[in-house]
């Protein structure tokens, strides 16, 4: 993670770099319909970015489902950081901010290919896998402490 700061999201270039790398990632990358990429959770949602040299080369969200509750999603890291702790550093820091917030639980769709990556940082699987944007995903949560 040499040079990498993981912050909230703080502007608009900001927001323009996170729905750049999203799409770079779930549209081009994966074949998610660029219709489906965005969503009416985005303009709720707090937005966490990683940032490297002044490039965002990470990013996730997490959305407020209740009082108690919240869902992280739409977690893309740049393929030329992958590996380096990108996503495990946003996925720490979503869930600080998560219990900031007075959040009990986290709750989230995890691609099938990354259900490992959740496994390590303490999420566990709630039911089978389910296609989402022609993707099989798999229902995870986790309790926060």
């Amino acid at each position: 993670m040499d040079g990498v700061v993981v912050r909230l999201s703080a502007s608009e270039e900001d927001a323009a770099g996170l729905r750049a790398l999203r799409f770079e990632v779930f549209v081009d990358e994966q074949g998610v319909p660029a219709d489906e990429e965005l969503d009416s959770d985005d303009d709720a949602a707090v937005h966490a970015v990683a940032v490297q040299r002044g490039v965002v080369v990470g990013t996730g969200r997490l959305v407020l489902v209740s009082a108690r509750e919240a869902r992280v999603g739409r977690m893309a890291v740049k393929a030329t950081v992958r590996g380096q702790g990108v996503g495990g550093a946003l996925l720490r820091f979503l869930e600080t901010e998560a219990r900031s917030r007075g959040i009990a639980r986290i709750v989230l769709h995890a691609q099938a290919h990354a259900q490992s990556f959740y496994d390590k940082h303490g999420y566990a699987a709630e039911g089978g896998p389910f296609m989402e944007a022609g993707i099989e995903h798999i229902s995870m949560a986790k309790n926060l402490r």
